[in-house]
């Protein structure tokens, strides 16, 4: 069957439909048994419910919806009931104090293709596996002394991308900056997580970029199970190919561990991985009375794909937004470079140590996430059990999404001058990204918020300094500030839709 729009779909579904809307929408207010109304939100079709309404760019278009239904708002995408929260107060209501009920994430086909049935750390069940995951993956690879180990390997790669830049400016060409910081991470990533470089053996780039498209598509077999069969928008079967090419690459890449010589005592990610296979634990100290860690192949293969993928795009996402502002922000620019000049000095390189001091850097990087959160909605989570949340009722298996796009676009949450990047909205302010307030949610909070997130600021505030403080950067001839294309890209992760920035550096250091 050919693959046809999201948009075409829903609209043959709503035509199919329309004999049945004045019989199905009278019964569409569900209550629950104690007589709990759900939150309110905007009718929905049958059939389809309110998928018409997400628009291209959800985050924007669920922005809007909520303008008009509240901050708790319920929608019905297909068949699955969907609350969007879009205000600090409700984040922190299911974030925090009902973080626990809140805690699970639904599944979803690109999941169950793609992880393995969901036996990665990102999409599987709130349970003492992923518990346990999520326990071992921080303490191997994002705890801060494991962070730390890594400073060198980060350092090394950072340079040679310095000297790299350094031979362009030499030769006053210009250069796709997007680009070279999406390779540079590919190439820590790489070393980090599998202990070598990339090369073409392995073509994990692409094959992760499909991944994410995937599993941040909404794909009707989701919200209409029974169309899932028919594969109308063409995804299951991309999900099929997409999840061969996953398995070959990530079986070699055990194998190629499994027969190191024995005169290779490094030890990466993956061996520790390795040496866990097929070892049962059990938690003497918990409630639950079943095995809580099974390290099987497939199990391996899910936690590195997770590992990879939340580390190929993020990072990479957020620096080329935090460029795009500063190109068309020269005031903010010129702050942050004199910021750098004054606490590096003009003579050296900028390192690690370095970062701490770097206010207006970090409150740079802060305005980034605020306006451009890579994670616009999060990831989705799913409701454990019934309950009531300010007197609406919330049913089990309800999902929800947190659109944290649109606090970061609230004036009445930051100010008039919300859609301004302005980093100085955050001088004397105690706003934390680690998710202890609310009005700012880049990683998330409570239990599932992401377990990268302080190598990711390590990473986006050591790559982000260097490239400013080593270089001056300038448009190529003929473009103006305003020439930058800012279009979004829906995804798992959100970026530039013209991923290329091309910019003119300017070797500015004294050494």
């Amino acid at each position: 069957m050919l693959k046809m729009s999201l948009t075409i779909l829903l609209a043959i579904l709503f035509i199919i439909s329309v004999p049945y809307i004045l019989i199905i929408i009278p019964f569409t207010k569900t209550r629950s048994k104690n007589g709990g109304k759900h939150p309110p939100g905007p009718l929905p079709l049958p059939i389809i419910g309110n998928l018409h309404m997400l628009t291209t760019l959800p985050h924007r278009g669920l922005q809007k919806l909520a303008q008009k239904y509240g901050p708790i708002m319920c929608l019905r995408l297909g068949q699955v009931l969907t609350v969007v929260v879009s205000s600090p107060e409700a984040a922190e209501l299911f974030l925090k104090r009902h973080d626990a009920v809140f805690a699970s994430r639904p599944r979803i086909q690109a999941s169950d293709y793609v992880s393995y049935g969901s036996k990665g750390m990102a999409f599987c069940e709130y349970g003492p596996y992923w518990r346990n995951v999520k326990k071992l993956s921080t303490s191997q690879l994002t705890s801060p002394s494991k962070i730390e180990f890594f400073a060198g390997l980060r350092r090394d790669e950072v340079v040679s991308l310095v000297d790299e830049l350094k031979r362009v400016a030499a030769a006053h060409e210009v250069v796709d900056i997007s680009g070279k910081v999406g390779e540079l991470i590919e190439t820590i990533t790489y070393k980090m997580i599998l202990g070598r470089n990339n090369d073409d053996k392995y073509d994990l780039k692409g094959i992760i970029e499909e991944s994410l498209s995937l599993m941040g598509a909404f794909n009707l077999a989701d919200y209409v199970p029974w169309l899932g069969p028919l594969d109308l928008q063409g995804l299951t079967r991309r999900l099929k190919t997409v999840s061969k090419g996953i398995d070959h690459l990530m079986e070699n890449i055990l194998v190629e561990h499994e027969q190191k010589g024995e005169h290779d005592s490094t030890q990466d990610f993956v061996d520790v991985l390795l040496s866990l296979k097929n070892q049962h634990d059990t938690n003497p100290q918990s409630d639950d009375s079943y095995q809580v860690l099974t390290i099987e192949r497939d199990n391996i293969k899910a936690i590195l794909l997770d590992m990879l993928v939340g580390a190929f795009d993020t990072a990479s996402a957020t620096i080329s937004w935090a460029f795009s502002e500063l190109l068309r922000n020269a005031r903010v620019m010129k702050n942050v470079q004199a910021e750098l000049e004054s606490v590096v000095g003009t003579e050296k390189m900028v390192e690690e140590k370095d970062l701490g001091k770097l206010q207006y850097l970090d409150m740079v990087i802060k305005e980034t996430f605020r306006l451009h959160p890579v994670g616009p909605l999060l990831a989705p989570r799913e409701s454990r059990e019934d309950i009531i949340i300010e007197g609406h009722y919330i049913p089990k298996k309800t999902r929800i999404l947190v659109n944290v796009w649109a606090i970061g676009r609230d004036p009445n949450v930051w100010s008039k001058n919300v859609e301004e990047f302005y980093p100085e909205r955050f001088i004397g302010k105690d706003i934390d990204v680690r998710g202890h307030d609310f009005k700012f949610l880049p990683f998330g909070a409570g239990r599932r918020a992401c377990p990268g997130m302080q190598l990711g600021l390590v990473t986006v505030r050591y790559v982000l300094a260097q490239l400013l403080h080593c270089f001056i950067w300038e448009l190529p001839s003929g473009m103006e500030d305003k020439d930058i294309d800012m279009t979004e890209s829906f995804g798992l992760v959100v970026g530039r839709a013209n991923s290329n920035l091309l910019v003119k550096p300017t070797y500015r250091l004294l050494d």
